[in-house]
C-alpha cells in the first residue's frame, strides 16, 4: 500500500491517538515512543493534516494577524531601545 493511501485511510481517532502519543511521548498503553516512532508519527500527522484538515487546524498554525489591532511584534530593534 502506498504511504499517501495509508494516511488517507487513517480515522480521526487514530490521528488523535498518534498526536497524543507525540505530545506525551508514550503510547496509550504507557510504552515510551522511540525516536524513530516519534519521527514516523510526526510525519503521519503532518501528512494527515495536509490531506484532511483546514490550514487553521494544522499543528503550529499561526494566524496572519494578531487578534488585537494594537498588537506589537517583538523585534531586535525594539530590544535596543
Amino acid at each position: 500500500m502506498e504511504y499517501n493511501q495509508l494516511i488517507s485511510q487513517l480515522t480521526p481517532e487514530i490521528y488523535l491517538s498518534l498526536k497524543t502519543a507525540i505530545e506525551i511521548g508514550k503510547w496509550p498503553d504507557g510504552r515510551v515512543l522511540t525516536k524513530d516512532q516519534k519521527a514516523s508519527c510526526m510525519e503521519a500527522i503532518l501528512c494527515y493534516q495536509s490531506m484532511k484538515l483546514d490550514s487553521q487546524q494544522h499543528s503550529g498554525y499561526m494566524p496572519d494577524q494578531c487578534a488585537s489591532s494594537s498588537c506589537l511584534l517583538y523585534t531586535s530593534d525594539a530590544a535596543d531601545e
